[in-house]
């Protein structure tokens, strides 16, 4: 159920030094219906660890990939922010490669194929790699071709000889995900294309220090990516980071775009820049996390404080969003009695309840037929559109709580 890793994800040395230690959570994603709400369920550690050759962020214990993945609930799909966001990022992609007409583009862990279908649109062959059946099954559904498996250098090589190079492919919020980075970006070296480019986006290391982004601390996130760490691990596979540009998704994310070593793309000056941005907030500084900790037990006393009192005052409070963050937030703060409910408008999570601490999770349609006083934001990182989107529950009264990156409430009408 859990193995233990003693080596850095990247470059493989044994000199690992703790950095941060949260409390254990259930995994993020395991929602239970009724039935098991009575049964306790298995937490594991959320320990990370820095290692101090290449300066790389990960966690060493690692829960089984099928116990995460298996039956996972998160899909892309139901949030138009990240619609768009793909929309654009495909376009940005078909513009730097120039693939040729009838190309392959795969994603690996492609989810419900929301990017895959900007690429489709365009006349390319689209492939999607996804272990979760059912959101495989859901993507195949809409046309958009998926094979239900884990991506390994096996499948790289059989798809090649099968369909060809690849001239693009993804791996957008998956590449943190993976234990074998190492053979994963070897089966993408097999499979690209001599001329193709590998994309993929992760959490910022960066913002999630600066701006105490803690809770995308989970187990489905092994590794807690920054720059200069992935120049030398790509050198070290004969392939090349050639770009690595910040993005704002996930209150802070990392694209990064590689090709074969000596490829024909060009070199951005991004690289360079954002390495040196790194050494200059000292990210690879032991006193750097220790302030990281500093600055979450600082949230945790302002935001506990902020709903006791409220709660003290018979207000009630439920939640808005069941991201995979939530679990550690709610669990490291320890806010689990808190909430009434949670809100969530995926219907893979309504009518279930969240991990560990069994929390319902209901529709919008249920939040106004038994309104709270205020709503905790878990899924922050889309509070805009949250809010925008519930006017009517602040004209009725109601009140917004964006937990990070600092504590705010939000009460008027936005004009």
């Amino acid at each position: 159920m859990i193995t233990h890793r003693d080596t850095c994800r990247l470059c493989g040395k044994r000199q690992l030094d703790p950095a941060i230690q949260l409390t254990p959570t259930p995994p993020a994603n395991a929602f239970v219906p009724e039935e098991q709400v009575k049964a306790e369920q298995t937490r594991f550690p959320l320990d990370v660890f820095q290692c101090r050759d290449c300066g790389h962020v990960q966690l060493l214990d690692i829960v089984d990939p099928e116990i995460l993945f298996g039956d996972y609930v998160y899909v892309s799909g139901t949030s138009p922010v990240f619609v768009e966001h793909f929309r654009q990022y495909a376009d940005a992609l078909l513009e730097r490669a120039a693939p040729p007409e009838n190309a392959l583009v795969v994603d690996i862990g492609s989810n419900d194929g929301t990017l895959l279908k900007f690429f489709r649109d365009k006349g390319l062959r689209a492939l999607g790699i996804e272990p979760a059946e059912k959101i495989a099954a859901m993507a195949n559904a809409n046309n958009v071709e998926t094979l239900g498996r884990f991506f390994t250098t096996e499948l790289a090589a059989s798809l090649r000889d099968a369909r060809g190079p690849a001239s693009i492919i993804t791996a957008n919020n998956v590449y943190a995900h993976i234990d074998d980075l190492r053979g994963v970006a070897e089966g993408v070296r097999t499979l690209l294309a001599p001329d193709g480019l590998f994309s993929f986006e992760v959490s910022y290391l960066i913002d999630v220090l600066e701006k105490t982004y803690f809770d995308t601390i989970y187990h489905e996130h092994l590794s807690y990516h920054s720059v200069k760490p992935l120049v030398s691990f790509f050198a070290s596979l004969n392939m090349e980071l050639i770009d690595a540009v910040r993005v704002p998704t996930h209150g802070g994310s990392l694209r990064c775009i590689v090709q074969h070593a000596g490829g024909p793309h060009t070199l951005s000056g991004s690289v360079a820049e954002l390495v040196a941005l790194e050494e200059s907030r000292n990210i690879y500084d032991v006193d750097t996390y220790r302030k990281f900790g500093e600055d979450i037990e600082a949230v945790r006393t302002e935001l506990s404080r902020t709903l006791r009192d409220l709660k003290a005052a018979g207000k009630r409070i439920a939640g808005y969003g069941a991201p995979a963050k939530a679990a550690t937030l709610l669990y490291h703060f320890n806010l689990g009695d808190v909430l009434d409910f949670i809100v969530d408008d995926s219907p893979l999570k309504q009518n279930l309840f969240s991990p560990g601490q069994h929390i319902p999770v209901v529709s919008s349609e249920t939040m106004y037929e038994d309104m709270p006083d205020y709503l905790l934001i878990l899924a922050w990182n889309f509070a805009d559109p949250i809010i925008k989107n519930n006017q009517l529950f602040l004209e009725k009264g109601g009140g917004f709580i964006i937990p990070l990156p600092t504590v705010d409430i939000i009460t008027e009408v936005k004009k």
